[in-house]
C-alpha cells in the first residue's frame, strides 16, 4: 500500500496557540517490579503513569485534536514515534525508546492500531505507518482477525480497533486476508443471532470457556464500528429508522451492525448510560463505553438515534474526564464530532481546551471554525511529507483504568456483561 499523507501545518496557515501545558507525567520502567521514575517522559499527555496506557492515550489525544482542526505539538507527536519498536510494533509504553525491543516488550494490536489512526491522521510519518501495518498484518490470525497480543486468540475489540486503522489508511480490510478470512468474517462470528433470548445481536468480546458467545456493550459498540469499517473517529451514518434485530441466512457486516445498534439502544434505554463490568462496581457508570456507543449509534443511523446517551454525556462526564485524563477528552470529542455537537461546549464544557491542557500546548488551531476547516482538511488529497505478556499486565491495566475507557479497556476485561 502507498500510504499518504497531508500536512496539517501547511493547511493551517493562520493559527492562534491555545491551551496550557501540562503538569508532566512521572515515567515508569514496564516491568511489574519497577517502581515509577522521577523523570517525566517529554510530550506525553496526563500526568498519571503510563505505564498501562501512554502510547493509548497519546493517540486518542493526537486523533481527537486533529479532528477538531487542533494542530497538535511537535512534541507530543514525536513522542509517540518514539515509541515504536523496530518490527514496527508499539507497546503501552517504554520508558526508555534508545533500547530496543526484545522478547519481553508487551507489543500489541490494539496501541499499534490507535498509533497508526493518530500518525496518519496528524500526517508526516508514512514510513512508521507502514512499518505498523506491516507488523499487524504479520500478526494477523488464521481466522482473519486479531488478539490483544500476537498468539492469542482474535477478539471483536481487536479486531475492530485493526480494521479502523486499516479502513483510515485507505486499505481494504476485505483484502486482508489469512487463509482466506478476512477480518470481517472474523469480526461476525461474535455477533450474537436475533433469536437468543438474551443479548440478541450483541458481539460478545470472545467465545467464553465453553465456547458461548455472551453479550458485551463495549464489543458491541466495537463491533458496530468495525462492521461498518469504521475508525476511533467516525460520522454520522445516514438517518434510519427505529432500531430492530433481524436475522439473515447470511448476514451482511451492515446487517450486524444494525442489530448491534438495536442491542445497545435496548441496553442503553433504562438510564441513559452503559454499566461498568469491572468486578465491585456493579451497576456503575461506564462513560468511556456509553462515549463508544454515541459513536456507533451516531455512525449506524444517524444522529437521532444517540441522543439521549449524548444528553446524558454532557450532563455527567465532566467530572469524569477530569479525573480520568487526555484518553476520557478524547472520547468524549469524538461523541461530540460523531453527533455533530460543538466539543467547545459540551455541556458547558470546552472538551478541547480541557483536551490541550493535559499536555504540551499544541502549535494552534485554524483561524476560521474549526468543523469547517477539519471539513477542508479531509477532503484534500493526502500528500507525502518528509510476546505475549503474564498475568501482571492485565491486573495492572485493570488497577489503572478503574473507572473505564471504552475500547482498551475491555480488551483486557473479558468478562461479559449483560
Amino acid at each position: 500500500m502507498n500510504v499518504r499523507r497531508r500536512s496539517s501545518a501547511a493547511a493551517l496557515a493562520a493559527i492562534a496557540v491555545i491551551g496550557a501545558a501540562a503538569a508532566p507525567a512521572v515515567a515508569a520502567d514496564p516491568s511489574p517490579s519497577a517502581s515509577p521514575s522521577t523523570t517525566a517522559p517529554s510530550g506525553l499527555y496526563g500526568t498519571t503513569d503510563p505505564r498501562y496506557d501512554g502510547v493509548w492515550r497519546q493517540s486518542l489525544a493526537l486523533l481527537a485534536q486533529d479532528t477538531v482542526g487542533v494542530v497538535p505539538s511537535s512534541t507530543a507527536v514525536k513522542w509517540l514515534t518514539d515509541q515504536q519498536c523496530a518490527n514496527g510494533a508499539f507497546a503501552p509504553f517504554r520508558a526508555d525508546p534508545s533500547k530496543p525491543c526484545d522478547a519481553r516488550t508487551p507489543i500489541d494490536t490494539n496501541n499499534t492500531a490507535a498509533a497508526v489512526q493518530a500518525l496518519w491522521a496528524v500526517g508526516g510519518h508514512g514510513d512508521v505507518v507502514e512499518e505498523a501495518l506491516g507488523w499487524l498484518k504479520s500478526v494477523q490470525n488464521k481466522d482473519g482477525g486479531w488478539g490483544y497480543s500476537p498468539g492469542t486468540p482474535s477478539d471483536a475489540n481487536s479486531t475492530s480497533v485493526v480494521i479502523g486503522a486499516l479502513t483510515a489508511t485507505e486499505t481494504n480490510p476485505e483484502d486482508v486476508a489469512k487463509g482466506g478470512k478476512s477480518p470481517y468474517d472474523a469480526l461476525l462470528a461474535f455477533a450474537l443471532p436475533c433469536a437468543k433470548d438474551k443479548g440478541a445481536g450483541a458481539f460478545a468480546f470472545q467465545p467464553d470457556k465453553d465456547g458461548k458467545l455472551l453479550a458485551n456493550a463495549d464489543a458491541t459498540a466495537a463491533g458496530v464500528l468495525g462492521s461498518l469499517g469504521k475508525g476511533l473517529v467516525a460520522e454520522a451514518g445516514e438517518k434510519t429508522g427505529a432500531a430492530s434485530c433481524a436475522d439473515a441466512d447470511s448476514p451482511t457486516r451492515e446487517r450486524a451492525a444494525a442489530n448491534a445498534a438495536a442491542y445497545l439502544t435496548d441496553t442503553l434505554a433504562k438510564d441513559g448510560h452503559l454499566v461498568s463490568a469491572l468486578g465491585g462496581s456493579a451497576d456503575q457508570p461506564d462513560y468511556g463505553n456509553t462515549a463508544d456507543a454515541v459513536v456507533a449509534l451516531a455512525a449506524q443511523g444517524g444522529t437521532d438515534k444517540a441522543a439521549e446517551p449524548l444528553a446524558w454525556l454532557k450532563k455527567n462526564a465532566a467530572t469524569w474526564a477530569a479525573q480520568s485524563g487526555p484518553a476520557a477528552y478524547a472520547q468524549l470529542i469524538f461523541a461530540a464530532h460523531a453527533t455533530g455537537t460543538d466539543p467547545r461546549d459540551f455541556g458547558g464544557t470546552d472538551l478541547v481546551a480541557k483536551l490541550n491542557a493535559t499536555g504540551p500546548a499544541p502549535q494552534g488551531v485554524a483561524a476560521k471554525d474549526t468543523a469547517s476547516a477539519h471539513a477542508d482538511e479531509t477532503s484534500d488529497e493526502k500528500k507525502d511529507d518528509d510476546s505475549p505478556f503474564g498475568v501482571w499486565w492485565f491486573v495492572g491495566v485493570c488497577l489503572v483504568f478503574g473507572i473505564g475507557i471504552g475500547f482498551l479497556l475491555s480488551n483486557r476485561n473479558k468478562k461479559q456483561q449483560p
